[in-house]
């Protein structure tokens, strides 16, 4: 895998993602493990002063996929959140972790199960709650 992209994370959604990770069954247990591994290597910051153009728990993101022949357009969700909506991706899914504090502009290497490898490729961030000032409950 090439070398990845730095992250960003505001803080309250590194600690709602921690308190998360630390609830999960063994069932998630390898989910919760690889959005660990992202969160440790994130640099977390207050949410006021995350940038607009980061993917942050609830950002409409716009991205490439090499696994896929046409952009996706997907908001980023606790995994409760997750409804039947076609648009919404978990932050469990491997893709989810993936997308979860990269920038516009940035690719990452990201593995997917059985074992393949996917690039994505972050287009845009069309939604930020956090810079709009909403407050996640």
């Amino acid at each position: 895998m090439s070398t990845r992209p730095d992250l960003i994370v505001s803080s309250l959604d590194f600690d709602r993602l921690d308190a998360m990770i630390a609830a999960l069954s063994q069932a998630q247990a390898s989910a919760g493990a690889a959005l660990a591994a992202e969160l440790a290597r994130a640099r977390v910051v207050e949410p006021a002063e995350l940038p607009p153009d980061r993917v942050s728990m609830r950002s409409t993101v716009r991205f490439m996929s090499t696994h896929e022949h046409h952009p996706s357009r997907l908001t980023l969700v606790y995994p409760h959140e997750l409804g039947s909506e076609a648009d919404q991706i978990s932050v469990l899914a491997p893709v989810g972790t993936a997308l979860l504090g990269l920038r516009a502009g940035d690719s990452i290497d990201w593995p997917l199960p059985g074992g393949d490898i996917t690039r994505l490729s972050i287009l845009g961030i069309d939604y930020q709650p956090e810079r709009e000032g909403q407050v996640h409950r």
